[in-house]
């Protein structure tokens, strides 16, 4: 059975932590779906995986085409898909056309903002009434990297108040959870045991509802990660060892 918004707040209420990657392909979301992941983001994270320095270059058209490839490619976990930068901020009726382009294109189940400040809350708010789930962000976002750098966000009592109180009203305009990406841990555990959806913590400590990181630090593919990620396994070893074991062959002419 396919996992709703309805579970993870469940799961929340149960005590039942959520596991979350993210996927830019049909491959790999097909992969760590069948491995038992809950929640696959297609996050705008996607934009380093392609090559760009950070994720404000990546259009709305770019991110439907990867999410359609991994919709593809996923039976059972939530696919949640980050609307770009710039393609929600402008206006209401640019964030319902790009949330609903989202949604009708790719066929995935839910549409992930930035930020917590009061208009973003009040668009998410009329998203959430026309029909279209939504997923909060706070803490670093990573569209407001020329404003914030990519340091942790909650330090300072003030920042730390600003950011609970922005989780407040998220879940006041209806998202179904929130990711709270690099902040104090007790920021973190404060938030979780204030809100009644879930928090999926990316470099926040063990006290969120659940954890997401990007695939491609989990693998080891990415040339650097943050500090708060963890290398699992490391594919670009294996794969650059495969491929020189092959040019070898190919050249000593032993392969066919």
């Amino acid at each position: 059975m396919a996992i709703t918004t309805q579970q993870l707040i469940q799961w929340k209420q149960q005590g039942r932590s959520i596991v979350a990657l993210t996927a830019w392909d049909y491959a790999i979301a097909q992969l760590i779906d069948a491995a038992g992941v809950d929640l696959i983001l297609v996050g705008d994270s996607m934009a380093v995986v392609l090559g760009y320095e950070t994720t404000l270059p990546i259009t709305l058209d770019e991110m439907i085409y990867h999410a359609k490839s991994v919709r593809r490619g996923v039976k059972r976990a939530l696919v949640v898909v980050d609307l770009p930068f710039l393609t929600y901020q402008e206006s209401l009726q640019q964030a319902m056309h790009s949330a609903g382009r989202v949604l009708k294109e790719t066929g995935a189940q839910g549409v992930k903002l930035e930020g917590g400040y009061p208009a973003i809350a009040e668009t998410i708010a009329r998203l959430v009434q026309a029909g279209i789930p939504v997923m909060g962000h706070v803490g670093l976002t990573p569209q407001s990297v020329h404003q914030l750098g990519l340091r942790q966000q909650g330090k300072t009592q003030e920042a730390s108040e600003r950011i609970l109180q922005e989780a407040i009203a998220l879940e006041q305009a209806g998202v179904f959870s929130i990711v709270l990406e690099h902040i104090p841990a007790d920021l973190a555990m404060q938030i979780t045991q204030k809100l009644s959806i879930p928090t999926i913590g990316i470099g926040a400590g063990i006290h969120c509802d659940g954890q997401v990181l990007v695939t491609s630090d989990v693998i080891g593919l990415a040339e650097k990660h943050p500090p708060f990620a963890k290398v699992y396994t490391n594919l670009r070893e294996t794969i650059t060892k495969a491929v020189q074991d092959y040019a070898v062959e190919v050249r000593d002419r032993k392969f066919p």
